[in-house]
């Protein structure tokens, strides 16, 4: 069983961000790395595409009442959160953070670590399998909408015909995925490393352009430390807001254990591997690093919580199967 620990890969972000303050990719060397992130995004999301069992989500979609669950806790319940969050640090954060915290919470689910932690917790890991991917498909088309929907005229620049980017950029890549899966679906199944490769090295790639055309147009001069810090709070209360809303209603709706702890990892949590990209489209201009930012605070934020919840679950579980070993059976009556 893991440990809570600090993930490696805000380190490697960490410093992606630091080498972008020092060495910013600008000029026509921008333009074309912007070709690199595009095609890096495609590749990632072809990738996703021929992983993605199209026979595991139709058996998962049986369970459409926890289907149903996870996907109002997504897209409905955390975009409400989500606006009063970011109306209630209106006073003390300027408007890009403010878009960032709206921005994530219409986000979709992750897929491997809702996975994982429903597997650590003794959850349904298949439900679980089955939420987030249908989470990140219905993302494809549902975030923008939303984005369209609660933040045109933000700071962030977002256009109506980025939806038609995301579908050049996004859904087709995982549409031909699709069509290629039978022929190397079972390829990629044995060669994780290349596929977590691809996912990371798509958001880093992505990151460094985001940052380096802030460095360039010098928006960090907007932003204080005190900032970070009132984003971190206001992603702690997003997150424990969620996770206290879906866990309740998960009870009251009289699902199982089993099911309650794959609602709760999959319906309190936004995908960093999804968002930055996504992020890159939707959002023209530099501010589009500071939007990220609450998303990135937010991702190490959701990987802590999540892990203490895991282990308390697995904990608790042992402890009654424990209890059920020692305790006697009761005596028979003559």
């Amino acid at each position: 069983m893991p440990r809570v620990r600090f993930d490696p890969y805000i380190l490697v972000l960490i410093a992606t961000i630091a080498f972008a303050a020092v060495l910013p990719v600008s000029g026509a060397a921008a333009q074309a790395f912007g070709y690199l992130v595009s095609a890096a995004i495609g590749l990632l999301f072809f990738l996703y595409g021929a992983r993605l069992s199209p026979k595991a989500v139709l058996d998962g979609l049986s369970h459409w009442r926890l289907q149903g669950t996870v996907f109002l806790s997504t897209y409905a319940l955390f975009p409400l959160l989500g606006c009063a969050v970011a109306a209630l640090s209106a006073p003390v954060l300027p408007p890009d953070l403010r878009t960032g915290l709206l921005y994530l919470s219409l986000l979709p689910s992750t897929v491997q670590s809702s996975i994982a932690f429903t597997s650590i917790a003794r959850g349904n890991v298949a439900a679980a399998l089955t939420s987030a991917s249908l989470s990140n498909l219905l993302g494809v088309v549902v975030t923008p909408l939303l984005v369209a929907l609660l933040l045109t005229g933000a700071t962030g620049g977002f256009d109506a015909r980025a939806v038609l980017d995301i579908a050049a950029q996004i859904l087709l890549p995982f549409l031909a995925g699709q069509l290629f899966r039978p022929l190397i679906g079972s390829w990629l199944a044995g060669r994780k490393r290349l596929t977590s490769f691809v996912d990371r090295g798509a958001i880093v790639l992505t990151v460094y352009a985001a940052f380096s055309e802030g460095v360039v147009e010098g928006i960090w001069s907007r932003v204080a430390p005190l900032d970070l810090v009132w984003v971190f709070g206001f992603c702690v209360v997003l997150l424990a807001a969620v996770m206290g809303v879906v866990s309740v209603s998960a009870r009251v709706l009289g699902f199982s254990r089993p099911d309650r702890i794959a609602i709760l990892f999959c319906g309190s949590k936004k995908s960093l591997a999804t968002g930055i990209p996504m992020a890159g489209i939707l959002f023209s201009g530099p501010s589009m690093a500071l939007i990220v930012l609450p998303l990135m605070l937010f991702h190490q934020i959701q990987l802590f919580a999540c892990a203490l919840l895991a282990q308390a679950y697995a904990a608790a579980e042992a402890r009654e199967e424990t209890v059920a070993q020692t305790t006697p059976a009761p005596a028979r009556s003559a």
